[in-house]
């Protein structure tokens, strides 16, 4: 059995990105920083922060696009997927993303600078606690990404 998955709660790093791809499926791209303090062993207080990259489908995109802003505590789940592309100058990249299935706003609404902001957590219809969700994937071409 494999397992993909990746959870992380952090702070946005700066406002949602919400496209839409040709076919209309909205899109949306976000940043959000992790952060650890440890004090190591002369006493010294030390910080250390991470960045991870998370692509939200559908109506999770259009949620996170509504309610979320720079600096919002969220809750993200999902599983993690490796994009590889040759760039304008020839040079092979590689960018890895949590692909989010799971989303929930953890500030409260006067923290996140929208008043209306609810607390929300989404999950696929299909998913009980007893059954896993169902994932359905279209095959997305690197020319159909917005960004």
């Amino acid at each position: 059995m494999d397992l993909n998955r990746a959870t992380v709660i952090g702070r946005l790093t700066r406002d949602p990105e919400v496209r839409s791809i040709p076919s209309g499926k909205a899109v949306c791209t976000l940043t959000v920083a992790t952060s650890r303090v440890w004090t190591d062993a002369s006493g010294v207080k030390q910080k250390d922060s991470e960045f991870h990259n998370v692509v939200l489908w559908g109506k999770l995109a259009e949620i996170a696009g509504q309610y979320l802003k720079k600096g919002a505590k969220v809750y993200m789940e999902g599983r993690l997927k490796t994009r590889e592309w040759a760039g304008q100058d020839g040079v092979k990249r590689y960018r890895t993303e949590i692909i989010a299935e799971n989303m929930i706003m953890l500030d409260s609404a006067g923290n996140t600078g929208n008043a209306a902001a609810p607390h929300v957590e989404t999950r696929p219809a299909t998913s009980t606690p007893d059954t896993p969700p169902e994932i359905t994937e279209e095959e997305i071409k690197v020319e159909d990404i917005p960004f």
